[in-house]
């Protein structure tokens, strides 16, 4: 699919603000999230089903039904998001990253958004210190963020503990969903806030909200998709608190 390109008006107002922002701080800090701000798909699940169909890990015997009920529990579905790391128990790191690799490369065009991998570009050659924050598993969005010219260590996600090179179940570091977000990328970057953050759905309002100077809300759902609703709340949000936004459909 061929997406909208971010208007001039939008490229100008963050160069604009990068300038004055490099005045006073050499190395600032951006955040984007990743599933559906990065790209047009979401990697955490692609990388859940691609386990699934490959039957890579020891699963209930309806995996994704138990996945979309764990989500609906006490309407908070952080527990679902971290189950998704912890399936991976028992396994290697380097056998769980060779699978997300595959996983990602199983995904033909990638529909990653062109506009938003210019802007990190940009603001990489210029020095800002890029991050994307993401409630899928850090290990499921990795090849997305090296496609993005990212590292692994500029990914922000949920993980597991890792002992010995093997996954383990227990939690590692704050579920980085909501407010959660924001914490786990101020532990990653010594509680300084990014002067500027973009994402596309209501988990990603705390991290716009904690941007200094810039937050950029992005869309790409149709009308009969499940994030339709949560993109169009937050293109509302954008318009009232004059925020930059932008569709790419």
């Amino acid at each position: 699919m061929k997406y909208k390109s971010y208007s001039k008006s939008i490229w100008d107002k963050i160069q604009q603000t990068l300038d004055e922002v490099l005045k006073k701080d050499p190395r600032p800090v951006a955040a984007f999230d990743a599933d559906g701000t990065l790209w047009d798909t979401d990697l955490g699940e692609n990388f859940f089903r691609y386990k699934i169909d490959r039957k890579l890990v020891e699963l209930p015997p309806d995996p994704w039904q138990h996945y979309v009920e764990l989500k609906k529990k006490n309407n908070d579905p952080r527990e679902a998001y971290l189950w998704l790391a912890q399936i991976c128990q028992g396994q290697k790191i380097e056998t769980v990253k060779e699978w997300a690799q595959k996983s990602f490369d199983s995904i033909k065009p990638v529909p990653i958004f062109e506009d938003q991998k210019k802007l990190i570009q940009l603001f990489q050659e210029r020095g800002v210190q890029v991050f994307t924050v993401t409630a899928s598993i850090k290990w499921a969005v990795e090849p997305g963020a090296l496609a993005l010219g990212l590292t692994h260590e500029q990914v922000i996600g949920i993980e597991t503990a890792v002992e010995q090179e093997v996954v383990t179940s227990r939690q590692y570091g704050v579920i980085s969903y909501r407010e959660g977000k924001v914490q786990a990328l101020l532990a990653k970057t010594q509680d300084k806030l990014p002067f500027f953050s973009s994402g596309n759905t209501e988990g990603d309002l705390a991290l716009l909200e904690s941007a200094t100077h810039l937050r950029l809300v992005v869309s790409a759902a149709a009308r009969d998709q499940e994030l339709f609703r949560t993109e169009n709340k937050m293109q509302q949000i954008a318009e009232e608190k004059s925020w930059l936004k932008h569709r790419f459909v």
